[in-house]
């Protein structure tokens, strides 16, 4: 698959039901948009955990940050709106 995006980067951990949600809920937008999905456990870095552990799950792309707790579609598509800008500007 030609990523056209980069990959989108969900920081999740282990039995997390709304990472599993968010995970499930990216994948319906995967093949139309073109994006590889990338886990990161956060519980296998200190500074990770740290970090982000009250905010998970978070998806972002890069350095932008896209959504979390929940898959937010209208923030994930203004994300490839404005990416899509870019890559054609």
């Amino acid at each position: 698959m030609s990523n056209t995006y980069g990959p989108l980067t969900i920081y999740s951990r282990k039995d997390c039901g709304l990472c599993d949600e968010m995970l499930a809920g990216l994948k319906i937008w995967q093949n139309r948009y073109n994006f590889e999905i990338e886990l990161i456990d956060i519980d296998t870095c200190p500074l990770l955990t740290e970090r982000f552990a009250a905010r998970i799950p978070l998806l972002v792309a890069a350095d932008t940050e896209i959504c979390e707790y929940h898959l937010n579609e209208q923030a994930l598509l203004s994300f490839f709106a404005r990416h899509k800008a870019i890559l054609h500007a």
